[in-house]
């Protein structure tokens, strides 16, 4: 596959397609398809506190590599009618049992056939990878991008972490949410979220609330090809956090790639300022993609 883009097609505009969770939870899916049949979709999950329409520009620049993506909402921002407060409270178990599988069920209505693939930017590539644990036979692979476990051992400022990921949960407990638009952590989100992350954190190990399932098993289990996209300057998810994320899946065959400012032709190759310019991302994701079903597999 060329990385070079066709100028004589247009992409068709985005759509917003509503999806409603099992438990009545609304929000809507921001779907761009490519120009012509889509023969594989990335369901793409935002960071923490990022709303789905400031990934448009990496959704656009993989269809026009021919990949449809789906950006997911998550319950509490954007489009969600969810926000966290004292009476509204959800965890991980209702982002993975509720609103994921409501999402690409959307997808799937409208792009019945392909490949389907998980994607995601920080915490949203760490539950692509415990959703495609859940359900290994509906993905076929995993793209984590400025992703990785936020166990505090894999972090040179670790023992600040851990003293974070104590009183995270603690201060929102306090204020019925965590205030992260007021502490400049993530947006406002809900205390049950703050406290499985916050686990992991800790402990290195995946768990959630009200689930009876062994995440560490399972993903030891996922037999799923993987490509992990890292930013050079990015000090929230570095390369020891990746490689222990991607550890966790040993017969899962993994690609590590780093993006540098100058590949990214911006200033600084950190956790957020890649989305200013997904170009380079979205060519490396696509060219990962054709290896994948060309059977290079690299």
């Amino acid at each position: 596959m060329s990385d070079s883009l066709s100028a004589a097609t247009a992409l068709p505009a985005h759509e917003l397609v509503p999806v409603l969770a099992a438990d009545g939870a609304r929000a809507e899916l921001l779907l761009q398809r490519p120009a012509s049949e889509a023969t594989q979709a990335v369901y793409w999950l935002p960071a923490l506190g990022v709303a789905a329409k400031h990934y448009l520009p990496l959704a656009q620049a993989l269809a026009e590599r021919g990949i449809a993506v789906a950006i997911h909402e998550w319950r509490g921002i954007g489009s969600s009618d969810k926000r966290a407060d004292r009476h509204e409270d959800w965890g991980y178990r209702q982002l993975l049992e509720d609103d994921i599988p409501a999402g690409i069920a959307a997808l799937r209505a409208r792009l019945p056939r392909g490949r389907l693939l998980l994607g995601g930017h920080s915490l949203g590539g760490q539950l692509a990878a415990l959703y495609a644990s859940l359900h290994p036979r509906d993905v076929a692979g995993l793209l984590a991008v400025a992703s990785g476990s936020p166990y505090w051992r894999q972090f040179p400022q670790g023992r600040l972490l851990w003293l974070a990921y104590a009183s995270a949960p603690w201060l929102a407990r306090l204020v019925g949410h965590l205030p992260g638009r007021r502490i400049g952590f993530g947006g406002n989100e809900a205390r049950q979220l703050i406290d499985d992350w916050a686990r992991t954190g800790r402990t290195g190990r995946y768990a959630a609330a009200g689930m009876a399932v062994d995440f560490e098993a399972l993903m030891g289990q996922l037999e799923l090809p993987i490509i992990g996209v890292r930013m050079h300057d990015d000090w929230l998810a570095p390369q020891t956090s990746l490689s222990w994320l991607l550890g966790k899946m040993p017969r899962s065959p993994n690609t590590q790639q780093v993006m540098t400012a100058g590949q990214l032709g911006i200033e600084r190759a950190d956790h957020f300022g890649w989305m200013k310019a997904p170009e380079a991302v979205a060519m490396r994701i696509a060219r990962w993609l054709h290896a994948q079903t060309s059977g290079s597999g690299t």
